[in-house]
């Protein structure tokens, strides 16, 4: 690997980082990259999968006063975004790319239009939630909490597998179906793509070890370590309608990088 090539990953890991920290899809910025230099697709996704950890971790730490009083709703979480990333991470090297990959501009596009109307679609349900009796509400409230927990789980297993956009999607639910501020909602986020792409790290490392590339995943992550700051810096200061306008605009993006790639 020469310098430009290795300064060019490092930088996409830089970009992927501070844009995954924001809204997320960081993934479309450092997967084309290598595939440009001519990494095998499997080897290249499963590298880069490793080496953006680095950089969900400073983001979700650089997030830690927007996840305050959240605790208890991380915990309820993670363990779904920990079981769905093995499982991403597991059909990744055990089925034709093709077969999951057709369907994920659809996802990501689905995302991106829950984003755009959620606001709109949870002062709808709290209204009605406000008109239903006490019973009523605690049944439609378990019904949610399953919804959310179910849609955290695929949302891993989306993002075990390729991971492109997963923070899109994610927002897109979350902000539908909650009525937490935008900003701690960004903050839950980073946290579950982190422990997504931990667990997917980890399974790859132990299943397929062969297909890691420590250098590329280790440029990455240098790149990712510091846009993760930067994307949390950048991240906290958006008002909720830039922050929401910049993830529509990101997911759209994504969406045409991804069907040009095919």
């Amino acid at each position: 690997m020469g310098a430009a090539e290795a300064a060019l990953i490092f930088a996409a890991g830089v970009v992927a980082g501070t844009i995954n920290t924001v809204v997320g899809s960081g993934t479309l910025v450092t997967f084309p990259t290598l595939l440009f230099f001519g990494y095998a697709p499997v080897m290249a996704n499963v590298s880069n999968s490793v080496g953006l950890v680095a950089g969900g971790l400073t983001g979700s730490w650089g997030y830690r006063h927007e996840l305050g009083g959240l605790r208890g709703t991380l915990l309820r979480w993670a363990p779904m975004s920990l079981l769905g990333g093995i499982v991403g991470a597991v059909l990744l090297l055990k089925l034709d790319p093709a077969a999951f990959q057709a369907i994920v501009p659809a996802l990501i596009a689905l995302g991106v239009l829950l984003v755009a109307v959620g606001p709109r679609l949870t002062a709808w349900s709290a209204a009605r939630r406000g008109d239903a009796a006490a019973t009523a509400l605690g049944e439609h409230s378990a019904r949610r909490a399953a919804v959310l927990m179910f849609c955290v789980f695929a949302t891993a297993v989306y993002g075990g597998y390729f991971g492109a956009a997963q923070g899109v999607i994610l927002m897109g639910v979350l902000t539908t179906l909650t009525s937490e501020s935008l900003q701690s909602l960004n903050g839950i986020k980073n946290v579950l793509a982190t422990i997504v792409n931990l667990v997917a790290a980890v399974t790859f490392f132990l299943v397929a070890p062969e297909e890691i590339n420590w250098q590329i995943a280790g440029l990455i992550a240098a790149g990712s370590l510091l846009g993760g700051l930067i994307g949390a810096r950048v991240g906290r200061r958006l008002p909720p309608n830039v922050l929401r306008a910049v993830i529509i605009v990101i997911g759209t993006v994504a969406i045409v990088r991804m069907l040009w790639f095919s």
